[in-house]
């Protein structure tokens, strides 16, 4: 068989998805890969697939001894140019599975334009070849259905965006790549410079501080949609490389920011899906989302809320509880509903795998019957406590007879940070919620520091966030419950967005500085170009990040960003389909001014990526 060029009268009249039955009688030319073929003797039967959708050629090879010759030798992948007559399927073969089911095109001559070799791994949605293998050969993995379609409606998404970023009168602007590293949070990727040996740039984990300056130069409303980078170990929801819907905003404040961005959220995902799917998006403060379901970004499709029991447990003879407690932490509470005869004992053990990696020793638990106090539990904690307080946790707590009541006791963090991950947990496994489901929420007034392990104050979200104006005197007296002008939108349990009103005081800036451990000098070393910035009057402005992969992957069904992503990188952030990272030349290593530890790296273990 061999393969032609691509002559004018081979270019295509419709794309592979586009025939309908209002075409019957008319001649079309389609271009695609053959994705199935079926051969019935005297007829072969070729389905045709492009970035489109698919539609079914016939070959009556006993018509055309060129043809019958030509389609022994198609095989899957190859790629065709056809032409042919769009005619009518018989009405016991309609397939109403794809759109163009009502039809079939007749070949009238087909052109073979490439051939393709043995595949690795068959092109279809439910394949069960290994993610590793279909990364190395991500073009072949990229014409599934399930990828190409998740690909094309993440790019879908972000026109929406900009579409609505321009409604709202932002403007597109780009920022530097390549610029100053700044202490923001993650470990930064790190670029040599020739030219300035020894000196090195900082690939942006954001463009945080361009876009407040920006604000102090006048531009009023910015946004770009940005790539962004963070040398971070990967997890479903991370890459090292990703993408920001990034924006700002002047003389506004934190409601101003909900209100415009609640509404171009609403209309974005509104017009994604062309219908009504959310409406107004509620509010929770950070302390209630805590307090409530253990998290900074609950989900809240489901109920299994934690119940703080902390009081009513004090006084009790159960040591575990009234140690916590003493110690200034927590006993809180979980109530599965219905689940009091399911879980045996050994997996409500399994349980506490979800908790120990947050530093929770253990669950307590009991499973509530009918009748009263002691009588009403099946639990080893029955020695300990007293029929009223049974009575009195199983009212707190709502519990009914056939239920689960699981207990955690420690430090508020470990307690919340526990049974937040297994509330999560037991969501999905009970299937409590509707996956197809969207639940957005604001969650606002996060406080503005956090205790490092070595007990210095660190920034929650990053150093130039704007205090709540009525904690200001607590900078001074208390700085750890002063709350800050941050809110996170988070949807389904994952955070997608993140922002806040930042600091245009320069006294502020150096107040919050110095509360960070930061002296004047290395403030200056560190962000010296911003505190000039604000010294010219800057305005106050604020503004928010959406992560667009995460977008995308939730408004598709994903579980991981990898999905929507044309060339992800795995959890050892390698590009398996490039081989990337790799080595490189002594010579250019030399330009750079960089050596090689090699004896290091081979004592840090580090091997080619798998």
């Amino acid at each position: 068989m061999s393969e032609t060029f691509f002559p004018q009268d081979w270019k295509r009249t419709h794309f592979c998805g586009e025939p309908r039955k209002e075409l019957i009688g008319q001649e079309v030319i389609l271009n695609g890969w053959v994705a199935q073929r079926r051969d019935l003797g005297k007829l072969v039967f070729l389905v045709l697939r492009d970035k489109t959708g698919k539609s079914q050629l016939v070959v009556d090879t006993s018509k055309n001894k060129r043809l019958d010759e030509l389609t022994k030798g198609i095989r899957h992948e190859y790629v065709l140019a056809i032409k042919g007559r769009v005619r009518a399927r018989p009405a016991d073969q309609v397939n109403t599975e794809v759109a163009t089911g009502e039809i079939e095109i007749e070949a009238e001559d087909i052109a073979v334009l490439n051939t393709c070799d043995v595949l690795p791994f068959p092109i279809t949605d439910k394949s069960d070849a290994t993610e590793s293998l279909r990364l190395q050969y991500r073009y072949l993995d990229m014409r599934r259905d399930v990828i190409r379609e998740n690909i094309l409606a993440r790019g879908k998404l972000v026109r929406l965006l900009r579409e609505e970023m321009h409604k709202a009168g932002f403007e597109d602007i780009e920022t530097p790549f390549l610029y100053k590293s700044t202490p923001e949070g993650a470990r930064e990727f790190l670029v040599p410079s020739r030219i300035n040996p020894g000196y090195f740039y900082a690939l942006p984990q954001s463009p945080q501080l361009f876009k407040q300056i920006l604000m102090i130069a006048g531009f009023d409303r910015y946004y770009q949609i940005v790539k962004c980078f963070r040398d971070e170990d990967l997890r479903a929801d991370r890459q090292p490389e990703f993408t920001q819907l990034d924006c700002e905003m002047s003389f506004v404040d934190q409601e101003d920011v909900l209100t415009i961005f609640t509404d171009i959220v609403k209309r974005t995902v509104n017009t994604f899906f062309t219908r009504d799917v959310i409406g107004e998006i509620p509010r929770m403060t950070y302390q209630q989302a805590m307090d409530t379901y253990g998290v900074d970004k609950p989900d809240t499709r489901f109920g299994l809320k934690l119940v703080d029991l902390s009081k009513l447990v004090k006084d009790s003879e159960f040591k575990v509880f009234t140690e916590a407690v003493e110690k200034k932490g927590i006993v809180n509470a979980l109530r599965v509903q219905g689940q009091g005869e399911t879980f045996s004992r050994k997996r409500i053990e399994d349980l506490e795998t979800a908790i120990r990696p947050y530093g929770a020793k253990g669950l307590a638990f009991a499973k509530v019957k009918s009748g009263q106090g002691k009588e009403s539990w099946q639990s080893s904690l029955t020695k300990f406590l007293s029929d009223e307080l049974i009575n009195i946790i199983n009212k707190t707590t709502e519990a009914k007879p056939g239920d689960l009541l699981l207990f955690c006791a420690g430090p508020y963090q470990t307690v919340k940070a526990g049974l937040g991950a297994l509330r999560n947990a037991l969501g999905k496994e009970l299937h409590l919620y509707d996956t197809r489901e969207l639940n957005f929420l604001w969650v606002t007034d996060f406080p503005l520091l956090e205790k490092g392990d070595d007990g210095r104050f660190i920034a929650m979200h990053h150093p130039f966030t704007c205090p709540n104006e009525e904690d200001l005197a607590l900078l001074e007296t208390d700085p750890e419950n002063v709350r800050a002008k941050a809110y996170d939108l988070v949807c389904n349990g994952v955070e997608l967005g993140g922002g806040s009103i930042r600091i245009h005081l320069e006294r502020i800036q150096e107040k919050i500085f110095s509360l960070l451990g930061l002296t004047k000098e290395e403030a200056e070393k560190k962000f010296g170009f911003l505190l000039k910035a604000l010294k010219f009057g800057a305005p106050p402005h604020g503004g928010i990040a959406f992560g667009v992969d995460r977008f995308a992957m939730l408004l598709t069904g994903c579980e991981a960003i990898r999905d929507i992503i044309p060339f992800p990188k795995t959890q050892k952030q390698a590009c398996l389909m490039t081989g990337s990272p790799a080595p490189t030349s002594e010579k250019a290593l030399r330009e750079l001014y960089i050596s090689v530890l090699k004896e290091e790296v081979e004592k840090a273990g580090i091997s080619k990526h798998a």
